[in-house]
Parts: C-alpha cells; sequence; structure tokens
C-alpha cells in the first residue's frame, strides 16, 4: 500500500470516529440539561429519554446492512456515499443544537445515526479495498480511529464543554468534523460499486447464511450472551458521563478517555491470550469484569474511593476487548471462511442492533426508577443504579459458566476452560 493512501485512511479513520466521540460521549449530559422533558414541562429529559436517544444507533445499526447492501455496494462508489452522507449529517448536527424539546431532537439524532452508521462499514470497504495485506495492515489504520475518539474527548475535557451553557458545543465541534470528512472523503481512493446481486449483498450483511452457526450449541450459547451482556454495556454508554458529572468528577469525558487508552493495550494481549487460553477463560474475563466495573462505580466517590471511579473507567479495555473483541474472533473462527462475513454481520446485528436497542430503553427506566427528587439540580441512586448491571453481568455469567462447553479439535483453536 503507498505511503499517500496510508496517510489519507489514518486521516480517515481519526475524523470517523471523532466525529462520533464528540458527540455521543456526552449526549446523556447534554439532554438532562438543556433538552426538555416535554415543550413547557420545565423538566429536562428524563432517564427513558436518554436511552431511547442513544437507541438511536442501535436502530440505525439493525438498518444500515440494507443501505450498505442493497444500495451503496451496488450503485455508489464507497468515498463518494461516504461523502455525501457525512456532508447532511454535519447539518444535522448543527440543527440540533437548536432543538430544546425532547420529540424533535430524538428523531433528528436518529435521522443523523441512519446516516453515520453505514459509514462505519464505508469506511472499512475503502480501507480494505487499498490494502495488500488485510491482516497486518488494517489494525495499524484501524488504530487512528481510537485516537480520534481519545482526541475528541480530551479536548472536550480541556475546554470544559460538558456542564456549562457552552455544551452544545459539543455538537458543533462534531458537526466540523463531519463536514471536513465529507469534504475529505471525495479526495480518498476510489473504492468502486460492486457487482453483486442485491438480495446475495443483503444476504451477507445481515448475516442470514450464518444461521447454520446456531446448529453448533456452544456458538449458541455464546451468541444468547452476548447479547445479554450489550445491556450492562448500555448503561456505561448512555449514563457514565451523567453519572460522573452529577458526582462532581470536573472534565468527565477526558477522564473517560482512559477507558479508549485501556482498550487500545489490552487489545495487544488478545491474540496471545486467545490461543493460550482459550475463548471460554477470555469471554469469562471479559463478564467478570464487566460486574467489578459497576461495584466499582457503586461504591466509588470523588473523595476517598475516587481510586474506584478511575479504575471502572480503566475496566473497559478489558470489558470490551475480551468479550467483543474475541467474540468477533471466535465467530470468524468458528465459521471458516466461506461465511465469514455473513457471520460478522450476524454477531454485529445482534449485538450492536438489538442486544444495545434492549439496553439502551432498559437503562433508561432504571435510571428515572431511581431518581431523587431535588429541587435545586436533578439528582439519583447512582448505588442502586450500578448494581443493576452487575447482577446482569453476574447472572449473564453463572450462565455461561453452566451451558458453554467448547470441545477441542483438530480444527479449532478453542480450548476447553
Amino acid at each position: 500500500m503507498k505511503l499517500t493512501a496510508s496517510v489519507q485512511l489514518c486521516l480517515m479513520m481519526f475524523l470517523e470516529y471523532f466525529v462520533w466521540g464528540a458527540w455521543y460521549v456526552t449526549m446523556s449530559t447534554y439532554m438532562g440539561t438543556h433538552v426538555l422533558a416535554s415543550p413547557g414541562s420545565g423538566e429536562f429529559a428524563t432517564g427513558i429519554q436518554i436511552g431511547a436517544a442513544y437507541s438511536a444507533l442501535a436502530i440505525a445499526t439493525m438498518i444500515s446492512p440494507f443501505f450498505v447492501g442493497l444500495i451503496a455496494d451496488r450503485y455508489f462508489s464507497a468515498q463518494r456515499i461516504m461523502g455525501v452522507l457525512h456532508l447532511i449529517g454535519a447539518v444535522l448536527l448543527f440543527i440540533v443544537t437548536t432543538i430544546s424539546n425532547n420529540g424533535p431532537f430524538y428523531w433528528i439524532i436518529l435521522f443523523y445515526s441512519l446516516l453515520y452508521m453505514p459509514t462505519i462499514a464505508l469506511s472499512n470497504s475503502i480501507a480494505f479495498n487499498q490494502m495488500s495485506d488485510p491482516g497486518k495492515q488494517f489494525p495499524w489504520i484501524r488504530v487512528f480511529g481510537t485516537l480520534g475518539w481519545i482526541v475528541a474527548g480530551l479536548l472536550i475535557g480541556f475546554l470544559k464543554w460538558e456542564k456549562t451553557g457552552q455544551t452544545g458545543y459539543t455538537f458543533y465541534l462534531a458537526a466540523g468534523a463531519s463536514a471536513l470528512l465529507g469534504i475529505f472523503s471525495f479526495f480518498l481512493p476510489n473504492t468502486p460499486p460492486k457487482a453483486t446481486s442485491g438480495q446475495s449483498s443483503a444476504a451477507k450483511a445481515l448475516g442470514t447464511e450464518a444461521f447454520v452457526l446456531f446448529k453448533n450449541k456452544a456458538y449458541l450459547i455464546f451468541f444468547i450472551a452476548a447479547i445479554l451482556v450489550c445491556i450492562p454495556l448500555s448503561f456505561y454508554y448512555g449514563f457514565a458521563n451523567k453519572f460522573l458529572n452529577e458526582i462532581g468528577m470536573q472534565s468527565a469525558a477526558s477522564k473517560m478517555i482512559l477507558g479508549q487508552i485501556s482498550e487500545a493495550v489490552f487489545i495487544l494481549a488478545i491474540p496471545f491470550l486467545f490461543y493460550r487460553i482459550g475463548v471460554k477463560k477470555m469471554l469469562l474475563m471479559g463478564m467478570i469484569a464487566w460486574m467489578l466495573r459497576y461495584i466499582c462505580f457503586a461504591y466509588g466517590n470523588i473523595h476517598a474511593n475516587l481510586w474506584m471511579l478511575y479504575t471502572g473507567i480503566l475496566l473497559h479495555g478489558v470489558c470490551y476487548d475480551f468479550f467483543f473483541v474475541t467474540g468477533y474472533m471466535y465467530t470468524e473462527k468458528k465459521a471458516g471462511a466461506a461465511i465469514k462475513n455473513s457471520a460478522q454481520g450476524l454477531f454485529t446485528f445482534a449485538t450492536y442492533g438489538v442486544g444495545m436497542f434492549i439496553g439502551t430503553w432498559f437503562s433508561g427506566f432504571v435510571v428515572d426508577s431511581y431518581k431523587v427528587y431535588n429541587p435545586a439540580n436533578e439528582q439519583h441512586n447512582w448505588t442502586k443504579i450500578w448494581f443493576v448491571p452487575a447482577y446482569i453481568a453476574l447472572g449473564v455469567l453463572v450462565y455461561f459458566i453452566l451451558f458453554f462447553r467448547e470441545k477441542r479439535s483438530a480444527t479449532s483453536l478453542q480450548v476447553s476452560a
């Protein structure tokens, strides 16, 4: 791959995830201080409404394969359609700052999510199309996406845009980056449309060909566990920033970047551990980390137990990498070369689509259930809130230990615990 193409792809990935990180992490805090629950109510968005807003990306995840498989892959060059989507998205991110009521706010976030989520697959397609050895080259390109998310959080924290009247600036920042990426996309290496039938393209994107994997009991048990683990994941994505700001942590968004740094570090250990200790033990470590994270959040505070808050954030690397990244690797090994693309599409649809949709709505109900009346400002009983995802993680852990059995075989790289 040429140096010029490498630099272009690195910048593309950086901006792609910078946009996401700039508005997504702090949206719960923004809605709780700037978006009214209903016109003229005087009360800001409820936990249910915040959860619904976060569910927009889950809905988009379930719908975007249709767009990529049936339209983008067949009729348009990937870099051009990505440019158009980001330019329209920039306009929507700007408009959302002018909305003060939850109803219109939700629909704009949903519309934006439907435009943004296909660009994840499109950016990957553009990158892979330029690579001679994707297995070695893609991780070095993709890591710039993590760096983009990190830089967005650090910048927001440094500028103190979370809890001030300038909170809408996070959306302005995302809109500006989206517009820049939209323009830049038209100068990316050409990725022409694929000459595939709509039926086969959609089937592969949605993963219907991979239903055969459910005949394997071990994979079916894992698949169900993956959907259930998305419920605890939703609590973190949707309400961790709101929680940290509510208890008084300064520049919470920049502190949460430690989670992405942890993710980048722990992902380096996965190839080694995957073959040494086996998939079951790695998945168990991931689930235990989810439970420990929420226990730390439940008992953490900004005084004597500040270390527990940082521990909960730093555990993100183990939580995410040891379950979801390992899950993608396990899915690929189970599927084999013939249906691996469909299998990955199915896993993404089930976790970031179905699982996150359930989790975002459920987490909103839980947060509202433990709201504490305070005329001065909104407060919650976060100790009780965080115990809910901790118990769910514990339940999934017990379920997985009791039912998951992965046999050692000559063709399998997994090791039974």
